[in-house]
This record gives structure tokens, sequence and C-alpha cells, in this order.
């Protein structure tokens, strides 16, 4: 046994070295065959491996909150069906290299619902990058700084699912739309992203100086995206939120 043991060790095989105790008595009680006790503990160790890959992944896309899809409280008043809760945890608009774009008030619950979606990719093992617009363009600043923005633009443009954070809190200069083009045409039909916003879609071309640049930025993003109205009360005052505190801790 404690061979059986070094070997899981040096091999890394933790997560059948941890189930391992187990499933022999479970093995012996239920007279499994040598195959399904097998396959039980690969069973274990892949299970473990995706567990840990859900965690670093939630780490890496830095959410501010930890948000589930089953704490959403779904209704017609809020724009939001159950039906399509569903549809988001099935992540069929990541499949279809689609974009989501949640449009609403103050505290309508439109970030939350973004970073549960956002979590949600995570346990499935998509990565995923969450940042509001504003602080995006900080860190542009930084990767330009330090000559590393084709790099950041790269990482940007490798995430399966990008979450944009707040669209349209202000106007954008010539610059920010250059930038946010880049990243846009980086990912078009090649991955999703995800855009809250109060302001509706229509509205967002006069967000910038450039008209062209403007049009090429809305048809980037609505021209294979979901939109959705999310109404009602404030979601934030009647929900709050947990901080992510494994991010905390990172």
């Amino acid at each position: 046994m404690n061979e059986t043991i070094e070997l899981l060790n040096e091999l890394k095989f933790t997560g059948m070295k941890e189930s391992l105790d187990y499933r022999i008595t479970e093995a012996m009680q239920n007279n499994l065959a040598h195959t399904d006790f097998l396959t039980l503990l690969l069973e274990d160790e892949q299970l473990y491996r995706r567990t840990r890959r859900s965690e670093m992944l939630r780490k890496r896309a830095k959410f501010n909150i930890y948000a589930s899809l089953d704490e959403f409280k779904a209704s017609s008043k809020r724009g939001i069906s159950k039906a399509s809760v569903k549809q988001f945890k099935t992540m069929n608009f990541y499949h279809s290299k689609e974009n989501l774009i949640f449009i609403g008030g103050t505290g309508a619950g439109k970030s939350f619902l973004a970073q549960a979606i956002g979590h949600e990719a995570c346990s499935q093992c998509i990565e995923t990058v969450f940042l509001s617009v504003n602080r995006l363009f900080k860190e542009v600043e930084v990767a330009e700084a330090s000559g590393t923005y084709l790099n950041y633009l790269a990482k940007l443009g490798r995430a399966k699912i990008l979450i944009l954070d707040d669209l349209g809190l202000r106007n954008y200069s010539h610059s920010e739309a250059n930038i946010l083009y880049d990243i846009l045409e980086e990912r078009y039909q090649k991955a999703s992203t995800i855009i809250t916003s109060q302001v509706k879609p229509q509205g967002w071309k006069t967000l910038f100086e450039d008209e062209v640049i403007a049009e090429a930025i809305v048809d980037r993003l609505t021209a294979c995206a979901h939109i959705v109205d999310v109404m009602g009360d404030s979601f934030r005052n009647n929900h709050a939120p947990k901080k992510d505190v494994r991010n905390a801790k990172s």
C-alpha cells in the first residue's frame, strides 16, 4: 500500500490518492470488478483536476464577487426567465461564439448576472476574464508603458469569455476607442464577449469621437449577440453578493 501511495505521489495523481482508501473499501463491500474499481479511481482523479483547474480559472478571472446563477432570482418582472438562466448554464452562447449584452439601470443585477455566468464558465473549465471598462484602459496604459501592449492584447484575445463591465459610464477618447476596437477585432467570431451597460447599443455610437470606429465597435459587439434588458427593482438592495474571498487571498 505504501508503495502504491508513493507511486501516486510521484505521478501526481492526488485525486486518486485521496480517494484510494474509500474506493478499496467500496470495492470489497460491493465485490467490484477490477475494471470498475479502476474506472472509479480515474473518475476521482478527473474530478479533482477539474475542480483544481476551475478554482485556478476563477482566481485568474479576477471577479469582483462570487456569484452563482442559482442565486439569481429570475422573473418576468426582471426580464430574465428561468429558461434563460438554464440556457446561460449550458454555455450555448460560448459554443456558438456569440456575445451577451446585458442592459439595465444601476443595481439592476447586470454585473451579478455577468459574473455568475463567468463563474459557471470557470466551473466548466472555460477561461474567463472579468474587467470593468475603466480598469481595462488603466491596464492598457500600464501595458503600453512597459512595452507589453501586444502581449496584453493577445491575452484578452485568447480568453474564451471576456466580460467587460459598465460600458458607457463616460465618453471615450480616440485612443481608447482604437484600443477597444483592437480587442474586439481580435475576438470577432472567435470568442464570446459579455457586456454590461446602462446604455442601449444604439446609444453607444455617441460615446466615441470617431463615427467610423464607433460603427465598427458596435458592429463587432452586436452582430452575433443576445441583447437582454435586465429590469425591476434594485437587485443590489435585495441581494448582497458575497465578496470573492478566494481572489482576495490570492
